[in-house]
């Protein structure tokens, strides 16, 4: 199983040992480490891009409980310098902050998610209605909420429970999560609704940042 550095880490850089090393179907390398600061594309989230060694990682995923990371060439077991992008890992983080945010805020008015997509351009969280059903939100009842936690600057909370990884952000409620996020809420900054839709009794809320 590969350490995953970042559920406890900001950093983003730093060194790990190659494990293994295998070819693809498609001639790129797949290369295992001991330990990775590079998130793995999934629970919504997209991949960290960077290098390993100086070489471009293309592509990181799980592979059962290893993760994968893609290159062009092969690595020689030992000791290579891993190097994320943090431009991008920033980039991540803050639309995955955001829509936590509007995970808690749908909440408030009865209405529990069930599915994310994080990605920068595409964000949208899924809710299913709890028992009763929940009122229907606007985006300006969302986004007072949203603003007031922004405004609270709420810091980011992370605790590791049997294995598994709690985030929250002040006295909110805690999910699980394997994802990045900001230390701070100011980090996020603007966010935007772009609309809310009802299909097939789901509530679909869109989002956008600055």
């Amino acid at each position: 199983m590969t350490e995953r550095l970042y559920y406890s880490s900001d950093a983003t850089a730093g060194r790990a040992q190659v494990i293994r090393c295998s070819e693809e179907s498609d001639g790129r390398y797949a290369i295992e480490l001991n330990q990775t600061f590079f998130h793995p594309q999934g629970g919504g989230q997209p991949a960290d891009w960077g290098t390993l060694d100086g070489m471009a990682v293309e592509a990181v995923f799980l592979r059962g409980e290893q993760v994968v990371h893609i290159v062009s060439g092969a690595l020689a077991p030992g000791e290579v310098e891993m190097q994320v992008d943090e431009e991008v890992r920033e980039r991540h983080s803050r639309w995955h902050s955001a829509g936590h945010l509007i995970g808690y805020a749908g909440e408030q008015f009865g209405w529990k998610p069930v599915k994310a997509h994080h990605w920068p351009g595409e964000g949208r969280i899924t809710f299913m209605p709890d028992e009763p059903q929940g009122l229907l939100p606007d985006a300006s009842a969302l986004m007072a909420m949203i603003d007031g936690w922004k405004a609270d600057n709420l810091l980011r909370h992370t605790e590791i429970e049997a294995g598994r990884r709690k985030v929250r952000f002040g006295d909110l409620p805690a999910y699980l999560c394997g994802g990045t996020h900001v230390k701070q809420l100011a980090d996020i900054g603007m966010v935007q609704i772009l609309g809310l839709k009802m299909k097939k009794g789901q509530l679909v809320v869109t989002y956008a940042l600055d």
